[in-house]
């Protein structure tokens, strides 16, 4: 696979960047109406009664995402090396994220006191790296959850290139890190569940499937191996996401039957977009919606919380959620505009400086 040359023309999946922005605007309902918070003065499914349970389903947005990057990241790997990977990934992911754990502490510390969350200095430090989960700190906000997770995919799929990505090496990977990881569940093996993250394994694996028929064309093996995911995917969103669980997350009744469905029609768009004339339609302010979809979902929680509890008595429970939008977004932007675009291809490049001298040394030695 190595082989393979991406054309730096070809143009991008517009839709899977509307997508993304609309699992991004999912999670943000899921936050502001449905999950349980104190800003509004009460429950959220009691502000907002009929919205608060669709709402309830917004969660699914980040099973969305772990698709996308499925798809997306295994896209990144073609004609790339290692280093070339990494620099990429890196530059990516840590620009925003740093200024988002800053922001979100001056919030919490300085601004917002009466939001509850107690931070320390060491706290904040160590988030900085993206490896607090490995140390047993908290996240200075909880929706870095994913970040290890994704981090961890990323590693992978390092591995992988590392030991010569191959066709038939990515098969077997798609197959077996599901099934691993659920042995680990299965045998209550701690490490390994961490390693493997077995609850979302599944939609990365079916992502990378969806760009190997998309990129090599239909074949049984490729859509057995789809179909295999999708139903793995649906065995750990039901041991995940039980009533039980929602419920105590959000007060509100939930469906296993309607979340199933969304999971599905999350599958089916996907795959509509990347493997249908689907993937040639869109609009260019797609990208440019899609560009903010990460600095957007790093800032929201907190930031929003904090603007409707201030808001919400002046402005009305709707006022306030536009206000919360309004924020979050303009948030997004100013980490989009200010922080990635000047940060990103700076670092990407010092970086990829750093992997060119290990790997002249290497050669050298």
């Amino acid at each position: 696979m190595r082989s393979t040359v991406i054309d730096p023309a070809r143009p991008r999946f517009l839709l899977l960047d509307f997508l993304r922005i609309l699992g991004a605007v999912a999670v943000l309902f899921y936050h502001y109406t449905a999950r349980a918070h104190s800003q509004w003065g009460e429950l959220p499914g009691d502000v907002f009664p009929g919205l608060s349970n669709v709402a309830a389903y917004g969660f699914i947005g980040v099973q969305l995402f772990f698709l996308l990057s499925g798809f997306v990241i295994f896209f990144s790997t073609e004609g790339r090396t290692v280093g070339q990977f990494v620099s990429a990934r890196i530059s990516r992911l840590y620009p925003a994220y740093w200024a988002a754990v800053i922001l979100t502490s001056v919030l919490l510390v300085f601004i917002a006191p009466q939001l509850g969350r107690e931070l320390s200095f060491a706290q904040i430090l160590t988030n900085l790296t993206m490896a607090q989960t490995a140390f047993g700190v908290p996240h200075v906000d909880g929706v870095y959850w994913t970040l290890p997770i994704e981090l961890l995919f990323y590693t992978m799929i390092a591995l992988l290139i590392r030991v010569n990505l191959t066709e038939s090496k990515v098969y077997w990977f798609v197959f077996a890190w599901p099934v691993l990881g659920a042995l680990a569940q299965q045998t209550g093996n701690e490490l390994l569940v961490a390693l493997l993250s077995p609850d979302y394994a599944s939609l990365f694996a079916a992502g990378m499937v969806l760009y190997l028929i998309h990129s090599r064309g239909h074949s049984l093996l490729r859509w057995m191996l789809l179909a295999f995911n999708l139903i793995v995917s649906i065995q750990q969103f039901l041991q995940l996401a039980t009533p039980g669980r929602q419920r105590r997350l959000t007060g509100l009744d939930y469906s296993e039957a309607i979340g199933v469905l969304v999971l599905v029609a999350v599958f089916v768009a996907v795959t509509l977009i990347v493997l249908t004339p689907l993937k040639h339609r869109g609009w260019a302010w797609m990208s440019v919606a899609g560009a903010l979809t990460y600095p957007l979902y790093l800032v929201h929680e907190y930031w929003g919380w904090w603007i409707i509890g201030i808001s919400h008595e002046t402005l009305g429970k709707w006022g306030a959620l536009a206000a919360a939008f309004a924020v979050s977004v303009a948030l997004a932007v100013a980490l989009e505009r200010w922080v990635e675009r000047p940060l990103r291809p700076r670092l990407r490049a010092g970086l990829q400086r750093s992997f060119d001298k290990l790997q002249q040394s290497s050669s050298a030695g």
